[in-house]
């Protein structure tokens, strides 16, 4: 079967010098940046009980998507009116779907139009439980549009059918993949999406039950890896398990570079928020370490931040950059793959960002979340936002 996932995390840019010189001139121009810590070695030391997993194989890349790339001008409004939006999907084809967390609508982005497409069943929202994230796969036999969510009994991944044309697409019957995920009111993980291997990673949390990171008996606290339809593949790192990774505290972006390396963001408790380089197998470090630990039995984070600055929730690699969504911290974060970080859109400008993903040529989309009840709701609604890219430098 021809397996063609969206992957926009790993794609190239065709387009990009075309507009480097329309958008070199409005590049924006970084805030001051609050203090990061970038570890002096990321090299992941996977846990004594895995079984080594083969890496990822490295995608053919052009040499412009390799570059890195910063925000280039003010972010462009392409939709307002979205309450308390969590995830953002596409298609190839340029489809647009948010989830909103509390509604458990999921919404088709037509003409700047945020356009309800279905209402997920079973969906049981409380504190940050609810409708989460979201991942679409294009496969020659039909679509699928998948979901993560809090159900009255734990967090879940289910998959429908997706038909239709862009601006009038149709969901099927939902089928339930992966259960036995805890829940609570906080710490739900939730995000969701396919890799280069064309496999399902989740990301969990530990659903405010600390030990469960360190176990392999619990599902929380990690991240996850399953085929399109929640089978465990027989290549993760411990036989018979979905779980990749373990020692999370509650991750909720990941994301790949060009060269299949695996990237994930997660929330610290009261001092340091971290970036990830993910290797099957390895163990993060929570509850035991928090930001830079200098433990061998754990991988330390490749940049970390203080929680006021950061509280990242989704991210994207696009060409040699990290981008990562901040909520607390009120701001957009781009991150080098050595471990320099740089922030934008702070101040106040948009206020809490939830999600940011790949979007058309050299851009990225991102949502705000000042809806979601920790946030100072704003006229109009949260936004879905277009930001230009340009090289940096």
């Amino acid at each position: 079967m021809d397996r063609r996932p969206v992957m926009r995390g790993a794609g190239v840019v065709l387009t990009m010098t075309a507009l480097v010189a329309v958008l070199a001139a409005c590049a924006a121009t970084p805030a001051e940046a609050p203090t990061t810590t970038a570890s002096a070695t990321a090299s992941p030391s996977a846990t004594a009980s895995a079984t080594p997993s083969p890496a990822v194989t490295p995608t053919p890349t052009a040499a412009a998507d390799l570059r890195p790339l910063v925000p280039s001008g003010d972010p462009v409004p392409i939709a307002a009116g979205l309450e308390a939006p969590w995830s953002i999907a596409q298609l190839t084809d340029g489809s647009i779907f948010v989830s909103e967390r509390d509604t458990a609508r999921i919404l088709e982005i037509v003409g700047g139009q945020a356009v309800p497409v279905f209402t997920v069943p079973d969906v049981v929202p409380a504190g940050e439980g609810g409708l989460l994230g979201l991942a679409t796969l294009e496969l020659d036999t039909g679509s699928y549009l998948y979901a993560y969510f809090t159900a009255g009994e734990g967090n879940r991944v289910v998959r429908m059918p997706l038909a239709g044309s862009p601006g009038a697409h149709t969901v099927g019957a939902v089928e339930t993949i992966l259960t036995g995920i805890p829940k609570a009111s906080n710490h739900n993980g939730g995000r969701i999406a396919f890799g280069p291997d064309e496999m399902l990673y989740v990301t969990t949390g530990d659903a405010s039950t600390t030990s469960n990171a360190q176990t392999l008996d619990s599902l929380g606290g990690k991240i996850l890896r399953v085929t399109e339809t929640g089978g465990v593949p027989s290549d993760n790192p411990f036989p018979g398990s979905p779980v990749y990774t373990l020692g999370h505290r509650n991750p909720q972006g990941i994301s790949w570079a060009s060269d299949g390396t695996m990237w994930a963001a997660e929330f610290g408790q009261d001092t340091w928020d971290e970036l990830n380089r993910i290797t099957p197998g390895a163990n993060y470090g929570w509850p035991v370490v928090e930001g830079l630990g200098g433990d061998p039995t754990f991988v330390d984070p490749v940049v970390q931040w203080p929680t006021d600055d950061a509280s990242p929730s989704g991210i994207v690699v696009v060409g040699s950059t990290v981008f990562l969504a901040g909520l607390g911290g009120e701001r957009l974060w781009t991150a080098s793959f050595e471990g320099a970080a740089a922030e934008w859109y702070g101040g106040g400008q948009l206020g809490r960002i939830r999600d940011v993903v790949r979007g058309p040529g050299a851009s990225v989309y991102l949502i705000t979340n000042n809806t979601d009840g920790r946030g100072s709701p704003r006229a109009g609604g949260d936004v879905l936002y277009q930001v230009n890219l340009v090289p940096a430098g």
